[in-house]
């Protein structure tokens, strides 16, 4: 029950072995095994979402005629609703909801957030880098008060029995302040969604129907942002560590031809046609069915929107996105479900109009243009597989060094070692790799490791998501947070020699290219290389080098 399931392979001989024979056999143990989590470590997600209900029946409590057990009819109130969205941005920003636990490389503690955001000292991504006051690369008195300060208005906010204007702009002003400081704050508290939800709170009369486009906006883009060839992959590695389809047969029928050939097989590319249909579907059924006053549509819509969230909740994807699944099915059935009569045409204020045009359209059109200038989050391509990523590799040693750094996580094997001997540690990490060299983008790696270091047996090879949360606190899937500025940082606190550490940075794919970019970089001699690869020549690859 606690125990991972071991790879079929010896994993401390895996470690010494040559990158190719590294990734071809953590890549086949992969398709039949996922991950290899434990059942106790989903036992822990499923109690921190009954932790995440406790926590917003206990907020609603506060509000007259809210927060009883023997109905859910009061959770079709507004003020229940504005509470969920105040306590999920709360939830999150502490570090408790996306990111947090095993399934995302945080083992002891398992979370980040609060403890790296209220402690001076500890690393931060400034959205100035280098400018005055603002601009440091470790954190201050400036950056905890401002954290703080969100902490504090949410939940003044969620105890006050009918918050309003006065409750909700405290929170606005303190996050993008908080985020100025620290741009991993203003992502880590999904300002997307949660933020953008709260101004609507704040400054339209009938927000509803502003909430209504936020909610819309996020399916449309989410579904839009899978129109790519990455897609089918995410599909393959989801299958595989979904704790729900534990079954080989089912694992490799994923693929075409396990365990030679790795590419998304017919039917792992149907499941993923079908997958951006629901997606991008639900957002349209549902704006129809307010639009027309169809009670059936309606019915169709919300049934649609269960069904997506609940297959994506049930696979248990890494970064365990699970709070926000659960929001986003509660928010479908008090927007549309319980105010059909409602749309969002009928939203009353011209300034939020152009805030929601801002945030809910043109961020997430020039996110997919411009992947490298706007965070995936911002974008809204959740789950897309078509994401900044990067590795980051040690040679022998080296990565002691960042014991210079104040953080509250440990070295992942040093968190591991404290539940599992070496030997299952090693193996855990194994499919570490194995996650990233999978989808589509992580084949462009073995292109690139020669590129990057010589004798690659004598580096460790740790994804740069890890290095995130180990370094600023918090990780889910933004690259940005583990690209340069975040290696200058490390290198101006830990000063690393020429070879010590190589970092190879992807970015994802613009829309309407068919290339992604890419540059190596040298901790003390910067950038080595860069360049672009065609998409398509990678769709031709295994997820390991075969020559």
């Amino acid at each position: 029950m606690f125990l991972p399931k071991a790879p079929p392979y010896d994993a401390l001989a895996w470690a010494k072995m040559s990158f190719a024979d590294r990734a071809r056999l953590s890549c086949q143990a992969w398709a039949v095994q996922g991950y290899g989590s434990p059942l106790g470590a989903y036992i822990v997600y499923v109690l921190k979402i009954a932790l995440y209900i406790a926590g917003w029946i206990y907020f609603c409590s506060f509000s007259p005629g809210l927060g009883a057990w023997d109905t859910i009819s009061w959770w079709f109130v507004p003020v229940a609703f504005q509470k969920a969205i105040v306590w999920s941005l709360l939830f999150e920003v502490l570090g408790l909801g996306c990111g947090s636990g095993p399934l995302t490389g945080r083992y002891f503690p398992p979370v980040g957030g609060f403890l790296y955001f209220l402690r001076p000292k500890t690393t931060k991504m400034p959205l100035f880098e280098g400018a005055p006051i603002i601009g440091g690369r470790t954190r201050g008195i400036l950056e905890i008060v401002a954290y703080a300060s969100v902490l504090v208005y949410s939940v003044l906010c969620l105890i006050h029995p009918a918050p309003g204007f006065e409750q909700f702009l405290p929170i606005i002003i303190g996050l993008v302040i908080a985020g100025i400081l620290d741009k991993t704050v203003f992502l880590a508290a999904r300002a997307e969604h949660y933020w953008v939800t709260i101004v609507v709170f704040a400054f339209a009369q009938n927000w509803i129907a502003g909430a209504m486009i936020v909610q819309l906006s996020i399916w449309l883009f989410a579904g839009f942002s899978k129109l790519n060839s990455h897609f089918p992959s995410v599909v393959c590695v989801m299958a595989s560590n979904s704790p729900f389809t534990p079954f080989a047969w089912f694992r490799k029928a994923m693929y075409k031809n396990y365990p030679d050939d790795l590419r998304p097989s017919s039917t792992a590319i149907a499941k993923a046609n079908m997958g951006i249909v629901l997606e991008m579907g639900t957002p349209i059924v549902l704006f129809t069915a307010i639009m027309t006053g169809s009670q059936t549509v309606l019915y169709l819509g919300l049934g649609m929107m269960v069904f997506l969230h609940s297959y994506i909740t049930s696979n248990f994807p890494m970064g365990v996105p699970i709070e926000w699944n659960f929001l986003v099915v509660y928010s479908a059935f008090f927007l549309f479900g319980a105010n059909p009569t409602i749309t969002p045409f009928q939203l009353d204020s011209a300034p939020v109009a152009a805030f929601l045009f801002v945030f809910s359209l043109a961020l997430p059109l020039i996110g997919n243009i411009r992947p490298d200038w706007i965070s995936f989050l911002l974008a809204m391509r959740y789950y897309a597989g078509n994401w900044a990523v990067s590795v980051w590799m040690f040679k022998e040693d080296s990565y002691k060094k960042l014991e210079k750094l104040t953080k509250t996580s440990g070295w992942l094997y040093d968190q591991l070692d404290m539940f599992y001997e070496r030997k299952v540690s090693v193996g855990l990490v194994s499919k570490v790799m194995a996650f990233r060299l999978m989808h589509l983008h992580g084949k462009a790696f073995q292109k690139l490791v020669p590129k990057a270091v010589k004798n690659f047996e004598k580096y460790e090879w740790v994804e740069g998501e890890l290095i995130a949360g180990m370094v600023v606190g918090w990780n889910f899937g933004e690259g940005h947070l583990h690209s340069e500025q975040l290696l200058r940082s490390v290198q101006a606190q830990c000063g690393f020699k020429d070879e010590e550490l190589r970092c190879i940075f992807i970015e994802g794919q613009p829309l309407g290219k068919s290339t992604i970019n890419y540059r190596i970089h040298d901790a003390e001699k910067g950038l080595i290389e860069d360049g672009k690869i065609e998409v398509a020549d990678l769709k031709e690859l295994q997820p390991w080098p075969t020559k």
